[in-house]
């Protein structure tokens, strides 16, 4: 065991010091460095570089990735989760979101330090997770749950705070992606007394966390409160995580890796994970800043993207390793009443139409609200009708789609934008963009319908293995979108000229929607509205369980994968026209039930009028708001989408 420990530390750390040292010796004689460090001649700017920025920088991945593998650590303990860590718990974006608002808006916040803004953050956005899932007593599938959905409400916010203002967006991008790039010894000597402090805190809840892995009773009768010591164990957690987000941003996964793959190599007791986690941690963080510094790119990845490509992987490892147990997610968002549904549609076919109307004719001027005259809608028509009708149909191919697949896996939480096809998609979109300059739009189609099928493909084998394991399917999706969005990440701190349009499709943008663009999402919209009804015996019958349809009749690997192909080729263009983000195909089945469409044609049709409805809205709304400027589609509906699907988590834990 000792030597498989030492093997997992020592090999990176050997790794990582002689990249150091390579890397030292092209920047100043080795005769030099002792000298350089107790008094650095500022006229050299070798000496400057090597004391005020290659040493801290090698002092602060080692400090952060400490800081995370000891975080990873108490929480997998408080919470009994092996995939418990900042980001799959939504405190890093809590922080991430506080700080971006504060840079922004209240600068004058950050006078004290960034770390008290970034600690609030992250704890009201871990307390809003544990607040969600108190009602499943904190089960692993009901804090990962609550934590996608904070986290996903989070990073619209904090997208949407960029889109709004573009000259910072790079800037901006590149600290969220967790650089590690240092100018001076500030940020290191602000940190080690946070990590000093929290590292004493944890040892001395050493006993009290151990007494954990017991039931609650049977730490009670040892003379602990378990409550207590998850609260205490929390609060040192979430505020070294924030500390680290302060420091150098979002490092993804190591939280996830160091206390993995130390249990992994033999380390079973909490004493040994609290030790040895924090050496992995911060050895591999060492390494990855290493290997991000002499890959040959035009210019450097942020160490946490590069930690985020390394992770996500890892967390598909790890998925059969969470424990399970049947759950009442599927019930969480359960309507109270049925009903037959065609007069409601009919309805609600009126409602559709009165408003795609007043999206039309009306919107703001310079002289304020206006309603647009039969002459003046000529005129108005060639620029709103194409962003009104991508709106729409993008909505009801997203609405479709998330029904299709909440059906077709059983899982209440399934949608294209959670379970990553909408994120491969916009990866398969964003590889296209790498290869070349030109891109035309059937290239893109193609390119997105690749990504969207290998996201489908890389997470339909977890779910056929384990039919009931909805939390396994879930995070299988976590992984593929946040591949998806770490080479986002990557495509957006590189500096690429078409940086400007490529944030503008990221956030959901209709901006630059063309006649083109148009006729194709209505004709794609049209043509799955029409096929679905012929699926609508395997819709009703995939809900009850793979033993159940099979023996029904239904072929399984027949029925999914022509699932998987209306799932993936409508959310490849609804990504295409108005970008990835957005929680219209997870919110439109779940009102389409809470409205009592319970069987499955009325569902569908019923959730395809909602998501065009809830788009066509969010885009008039983006549009009118803050005239002359403008907010994307796709955020608004997210950031008014991520609360509302909490307050109905709230509902529905009660």
């Amino acid at each position: 065991m000792g030597g498989m420990l030492v093997a997992l530390v020592g090999v990176p750390a050997v790794l990582a010091a002689y990249l150091t040292a390579a890397g030292l010796l092209r920047l100043l004689p080795a005769d030099m460095w002792w000298q350089s460090l107790g008094a650095t001649d500022f006229a050299d700017p070798r000496q400057l570089l090597y004391r005020h920025a290659f040493l801290p920088r090698l002092a602060i991945s080692l400090l952060a990735g400490a800081a995370l593998g000891l975080t990873g650590t108490l929480l997998q303990q408080v919470l009994r989760n092996p995939l418990a860590e900042p980001t799959t718990i939504g405190t890093n974006a809590g922080a991430t979101v506080a700080l971006t608002i504060a840079t922004l808006y209240a600068p004058w916040l950050l006078e004290q330090g960034r770390e008290w803004v970034a600690l609030a953050g992250g704890a009201l956005s871990t307390l809003a997770v544990l607040a969600l899932a108190q009602g499943r007593s904190f089960s692993p599938v009901a804090i990962i749950i609550s934590g996608l959905v904070v986290s996903l409400t989070c990073s619209s916010a904090s997208a949407l705070l960029m889109a709004a203002n573009r000259e910072y967006s790079e800037e901006l991008f590149i600290w969220q992606s967790g650089s590690l790039i240092q100018n001076g010894d500030a940020v290191v000597l602000g940190f080690a007394p946070w990590l000093a402090l929290a590292g004493i805190a944890a040892f001395l809840l050493l006993r009290p966390l151990r007494l954990l892995d017991l039931s609650d009773e049977g730490a009670e009768s040892l003379g602990t409160k378990p409550v207590v010591t998850r609260l205490a164990g929390m609060s040192v957690a979430v505020a070294l995580s924030s500390m680290a987000v302060a420091a150098v941003g979002v490092i993804s996964f190591v939280a996830l890796a160091a206390p993995a793959l130390v249990r992994l190599a033999g380390a079973r007791t909490l004493r040994q994970r609290m030790i040895w986690a924090p050496l992995a941690g911060a050895t591999l963080l060492w390494l990855t800043d290493r290997l991000v510094q002499v890959m040959p790119f035009t210019s450097e990845i942020p160490a946490g993207v590069a930690t985020a490509f390394l992770g996500a992987p890892l967390l598909f490892l790890l998925l059969p390793k969470l424990r399970t147990s049947p759950d009442r997610d599927g019930a969480m968002l359960s309507s109270m009443r049925r009903r037959s549904g065609w007069p409601y549609l009919l309805a609600g076919l009126l409602a559709m139409a009165l408003l795609l109307c007043a999206a039309l004719v009306v919107g703001r001027g310079a002289t304020g609200w206006h309603v647009a005259s039969a002459a003046e809608l000529a005129d108005l028509l060639p620029l709103r009708a194409p962003r009104i009708v991508v709106a729409v149909s993008a909505g009801m191919m997203l609405g479709v789609v998330g029904t299709l697949m909440q059906r077709m896996t059983g899982n209440p939480m399934a949608a294209p934008e959670v379970l990553g096809v909408s994120g491969g998609a916009s990866l398969g979109i964003l590889l296209l963009f790498v290869a070349t300059s030109d891109v035309s739009r059937p290239a893109m189609i193609a390119a997105g319908f690749v990504g969207a099928l290998a996201s489908l493909a890389m997470i339909s084998p977890t779910g056929r293995r384990q039919p009931i394991a909805h939390d396994r399917l879930l995070l299988s999706g976590v992984a593929v979108a946040t591949m998806a969005s770490a080479f986002s990440a990557v495509m957006l701190a590189s500096g690429d000229p078409r940086l400007d349009t490529l944030i503008g499709w990221l956030s959901g943008s209709t901006y630059r929607a063309t006649a083109a663009d148009a006729t194709i999402a209505a004709v794609t919209a049209t043509a799955l509205l029409a096929i679905v009804p012929l699926t609508i015996r395997w819709l009703e019958i995939l809900p009850l369980g793979e033993a159940a349809s099979r023996g029904l009749g239904l072929s399984l690997f027949r029925v999914r994968i022509i699932l998987l192909v209306l799932i993936s080729v409508p959310t490849t263009i609804a990504t295409l026209v108005i970008g990835p983000l957005s929680f219209v195909g997870l919110m439109a089945p779940h009102l389409a039930r809470m409205l009592g469409f319970q069987r499955a044609l009325p569902q569908l049709f019923a959730s395809a009028m909602l998501g065009g409805m809830m788009l066509v809205s969010a885009d008039w709304a983006g549009r009118t708001l803050i005239f002359p400027w403008q907010i994307p589609a796709g955020l608004l509906a997210a950031l008014v989408g991520g609360p509302y699907f909490m307050v109905l988590m709230w509902k529905g834990r009660q």
